[in-house]
């Protein structure tokens, strides 16, 4: 009898260690991952940074309003502020993009998908850092978007 108790403590001693070894790997999962989040915040207050100063030097060198002598060259230069402010307006998109994605860092809502409330990988989020939803609800929704074009 007692060789089954010692058994069991034996038994009882490699399941607790088990468990506990399991309970670190997790803790280091989660460290490695709010490490890696936290080097993508980095990244994105990088990029907000740049794009604000790209703007603010758009910004100062838009050309004023002038008449040019030639309607070639008039219509020309409005085609090429046309497309300067179309490409600060999908800079702006991002910039807002970018600070949602740092907000949600700080608040700890940073990588959960918006749609079916999963763990977005941290691989999606390194590609992507301002993605709200995972690579399958994405999916999804651009198939849905291909549906309604068709």
């Amino acid at each position: 009898m007692p060789a089954k108790k010692k058994t069991s403590k034996s038994t009882t001693t490699k399941k607790r260690s088990s468990r506990k070894c399991s309970e670190a790997k997790e803790n280091q999962k989660i460290t490695d991952r709010e490490k890696r989040i936290q080097e993508i915040r980095k990244k994105l207050v990088e990029e907000k940074e740049r794009l604000l100063h790209e703007a603010e030097a758009a910004l100062n060198s838009l050309p004023e309003e002038s008449a040019f002598p030639d309607l070639g060259d008039q219509a020309s230069a409005e085609i090429d502020k046309n497309f300067m402010l179309r490409l600060r307006g999908r800079e702006q998109k991002l910039l807002k993009k970018i600070e949602l994605a740092i907000e949600k860092i700080d608040n700890g809502t940073y990588g959960i998908c918006e749609v079916c409330g999963c763990e977005i990988g941290i691989q999606r989020l390194e590609a992507r850092p301002v993605t709200t939803m995972c690579i399958d609800c994405k999916t999804e929704q651009e198939e849905e978007e291909k549906l309604l074009e068709a």
